[in-house]
């Protein structure tokens, strides 16, 4: 039987998503919580990794087991009271056998946060930014994205991917509605990169504040030249937010 797993993070005591030989990660830290509970060594495959600090409002995985979780409540709970108090199940769910929590996004959303003043609640969870910014010029540079699938600028090098074709979706700065201070950077596409998307974070911050303009933006953009973006922004302000599947994986047969 497969299941899917939901769950949220805070990235800072873990080295990132995926497994590493003799550091923390979320999902060592869920493989083992899992392995105790129903008392088999058990393996996880998330929807796609997470670099060191970077956070998970929301995140999925998948999981395998020969005999069926009788209560998947009673897991989610059991789970939570074993995880350490920075990783957060939301559910679990059984899905079809071939359901792949990575390969079957169709969607994914991260959220950057930058916050404009500082803020000692947020020193964890945002970027503190003081320097003014141009927000209009920040969205006007963002919507470009939609325009291009190659995103080798903002490509880490030595990441070996296959492509660098992206479809990003949606890219909009908007201000918190509770916190005025608080700027919120949404993104959407069906893949990201490695370091994707701080990059362009980082790049549209030096747009806001007046060192590139909106045209300079796209020709950096159109350049598929990493050097010529700008230092990613700090990890801590990113949270990867929704992952998004086809409802048809959740019509598991009896």
């Amino acid at each position: 039987m497969r299941y899917f797993i939901k769950l949220s993070y805070d990235g800072a005591a873990y080295c990132g998503w995926q497994r590493q030989v003799g550091v923390a990660t979320v999902q060592k830290s869920l493989e083992d919580a899992l392995s105790t509970f129903l008392r088999t060594p058990i393996e996880v495959v998330g929807a796609g990794r997470t670099d060191t600090g970077v956070n998970a409002s929301y995140y999925v995985a998948h999981f395998d087991v020969e005999k069926a979780v009788e209560d998947c409540a009673q897991l989610t709970y059991k789970l939570n009271m074993i995880l350490p108090a920075d990783i957060s199940v939301f559910s679990v769910q059984a899905v079809r056998a071939d359901a792949h929590a990575r390969f079957d996004a169709v969607q994914r959303e991260y959220t950057y946060y930058i916050s404009q003043r500082k803020n000692p609640f947020r020193r964890y969870s945002s970027w503190q930014c003081y320097v003014p910014l141009d927000v209009e010029k920040m969205n006007q540079a963002a919507q470009t994205l939609l325009n291009y699938e190659d995103f080798t600028t903002f490509a880490k090098l030595n990441s070996n991917n296959k492509t660098n074709i992206c479809h990003v979706t949606h890219a909009e700065w908007q201000r918190s509605s509770e916190d005025r201070d608080l700027l919120v950077f949404t993104i959407r596409s069906d893949r990201f990169l490695r370091n994707m998307i701080r990059a362009i974070v980082g790049t549209l911050v030096d747009v806001g504040r007046g060192r590139y303009t909106v045209e300079e933006f796209e020709q950096i953009l159109h350049s598929r030249d990493l050097s010529k973006s700008s230092a990613g922004a700090p990890a801590q302000g990113l949270f990867l937010s929704d992952v998004v599947y086809s409802e048809e994986i959740y019509c598991v047969e009896e």
